[in-house]
């Protein structure tokens, strides 16, 4: 079971079944690593800003520098009046990362590599996003769908190609993540699985692929975090300035 690279992927129990009514609620192996990318994104932050000294420290600095990162993302993406969301961008371009890197450790397990998990954030933001958008500019929101200098014979089909692609926006924005992880650690799996196989003399060339790809998803893990979060700053950008 252990060889099949899809069993890394299985949510199972920990603990008793917890159900209300037809509900599920049980603690799950998925859950626990929610829990522990969350505690250590709230051990790391807190220590960080802790002591604030001249010279930081590697805490401190790490701290500051993601800090600053989502601060000019923001600010180059969506603008200043996107500021008041940085707290909620921080906070999901870490989520997304620390789960996406605690799935690098052997033997973890990797939260987004779940449609199910992010699908629940891309939808969250787009109907948060929606409705910033209604409350900032009430009908005229609608707006986003009338792009400007485009011929009224051509406007009735671009209004539908505009709704469509507005309402794909949580499907693509999970998928992408969902399928950039799921894809690369089955890969992961699968050339580990060939250097046990071929064992000592002919494990040498899986080997290196497999040192290549763990290098190459470590950064995969980095800018897929990056992309969810820039694209939600970009949604957020037509909620608050109606670019259209």
């Amino acid at each position: 079971m252990a060889s099949n690279p899809m069993y890394q992927f299985n949510v199972y129990r920990i603990g008793p079944e917890i159900k209300i009514s037809e509900v599920d609620l049980s603690f799950t192996n998925a859950s626990l690593f929610m829990v522990i990318s969350s505690l250590a994104i709230l051990i790391i932050f807190n220590l960080g800003s802790k002591k604030k000294s001249l010279i930081p420290n590697k805490i401190q600095l790490l701290a500051e520098l993601s800090y600053t990162f989502i601060s000019k993302m923001i600010s180059d993406t969506a603008g200043s009046k996107a500021k008041p969301y940085f707290s909620f961008i921080f906070s999901l371009f870490m989520f997304v990362l620390f789960c996406n890197m605690f799935g690098m450790i052997p033997y973890a397990f990797t939260v987004t590599s779940h449609i199910i998990v992010t699908f629940v954030l891309a939808a969250f933001i787009f109907i948060g996003v929606t409705i910033i958008g209604f409350i900032k500019h009430g009908f005229g929101y609608l707006k986003l769908f009338v792009p400007s200098g485009v011929p009224v014979v051509l406007l009735p089909l671009i209004v539908v190609i505009e709704v469509i692609s507005y309402l794909s926006r949580p499907v693509s924005l999970s998928v992408r993540l969902f399928a950039n992880m799921m894809a690369g650690h089955t890969m992961m799996k699968v050339f580990g699985g060939f250097v046990i196989s071929l064992g000592i003399v002919g494990g040498w060339l899986p080997l290196g692929f497999s040192v290549a790809l763990t290098g190459l998803e470590i950064l995969v893990a980095f800018l897929q975090a990056y992309v969810f979060a820039i694209l939600t700053c970009i949604y957020l950008n037509d909620a608050l300035n109606l670019h259209h």
